[in-house]
């Protein structure tokens, strides 16, 4: 089963956090797929993880570039894998019916809204009667991560 992590943003942004977790995937030298709730919000994620550190380089593309096999870090809406990922990043509430077909899912939700907090606990709960492995992650004042669950 797929070892799937909900991680609660509360003091920091999805802007904030998915970056940093996408350089460790690549680091350990994983691809991912990002799923976004909106075309929109994939363009935005697109621009943004161009800019979001200039000391850094974060190589990524989604449907408007292409090349899916190329790209590390592929974002997009549909329930897809062109890239040959084994990480999965659901955001803004996004949901896969693949998560069986990842090695690991990252479900980053809002904390800071309530009914994303509750869309959380829903999933939480379907995975769970699904048979995956779940684990909770809270941010710490400091900045990282502890896991609760």
């Amino acid at each position: 089963m797929t070892e799937i992590s909900f991680y609660h943003l509360q003091r920091w942004p999805l802007e904030r956090a998915l970056p940093k977790l996408l350089e460790k995937t690549l680091e350990a030298g994983k691809r991912a797929v990002v799923m976004a709730a909106s075309d929109e919000r994939v363009e935005y994620l697109n621009g943004f993880l161009w800019t979001y550190d200039p000391n850094s380089w974060l190589p990524h593309g989604g449907p408007r570039e292409g090349q899916a096999e190329e790209q590390p870090v592929w974002l997009t809406t549909a329930d897809e894998n062109p890239n040959g990922a084994v990480f999965l990043f659901l955001t803004d509430g996004a949901a896969s019916e693949k998560v069986a077909d990842y090695e690991r899912c990252f479900d980053l939700f809002d904390g800071n809204d309530a009914t994303a907090v509750q869309a959380a606990r829903e999933r939480w709960k379907a995975f769970k009667e699904a048979g995956h492995e779940l684990t909770y992650w809270q941010q710490t004042e400091r900045g990282g991560w502890e896991q609760k669950a």
